[in-house]
């Protein structure tokens, strides 16, 4: 299958499916779903490092499940207003940042969990909240490359191979001294 792009050079791909019925699956359109897949990889990103589930906390499998699954459901809820704010917008919900969102929500949420809150208010809130949340939408910079690199560094101190109290530190390995003179 032949790619055209304009601004881009022609590409040829060669896409490998079990999806054999060219009229219910036209070329173009599994041409179209593969290149949406980078939309799939920001969320990805959004999940794993706008929300901090790069690094998971808890050691028991049973506590990552439940680590995981809070933060679906936050990213869940976040994009629902996320949907929500686009609508009212009467904008794309792909032109919406999901950490603009995600810093807005934030802002916004000791005011919205204020006991003395009335329901007029809280609406206004709301609506402050969506207009927060999608007053700067994202440029759309079609074919952009985003190589990916580990930006964590590995940390100056040793790993921890026994129990604490076994454990014997080595001086040189976290605190770094200029060399007295």
């Amino acid at each position: 299958m032949t790619i055209n792009n304009p601004g881009f050079r022609t590409q040829e791909l060669y896409i490998v499916t079990t999806l054999l019925d060219p009229a219910q699956y036209p070329a173009q359109e599994l041409a179209d779903l593969y290149f949406k897949r980078w939309d799939v990889e920001l969320l990805f990103r959004d999940i794993k490092t706008t929300m901090g589930m790069d690094v998971l906390r808890c050691q028991s499998p049973d506590m990552v499940r439940k680590e995981i699954i809070m933060h679906f459901i936050a990213y869940n809820c976040v994009r629902r207003l996320m949907n929500e704010a686009a609508k009212a917008a009467d904008i794309a919900v792909r032109v919406v940042s999901f950490k603009g969102s995600l810093q807005a929500l934030r802002n916004w949420e000791p005011h919205l969990n204020q006991a003395k809150v009335s329901k007029a208010e809280c609406y206004r809130l709301i609506g402050d909240l969506y207009e927060a949340m999608t007053n700067r939408p994202i440029r759309q910079r079609p074919g952009r490359s985003e190589p990916r690199c580990i930006k964590r560094r590995p940390k100056n101190f040793q790993l921890l191979t026994a129990p604490r109290h076994e454990m014997k530190e080595i001086p040189h390995r976290n605190r770094y001294h200029a060399k007295k003179a």
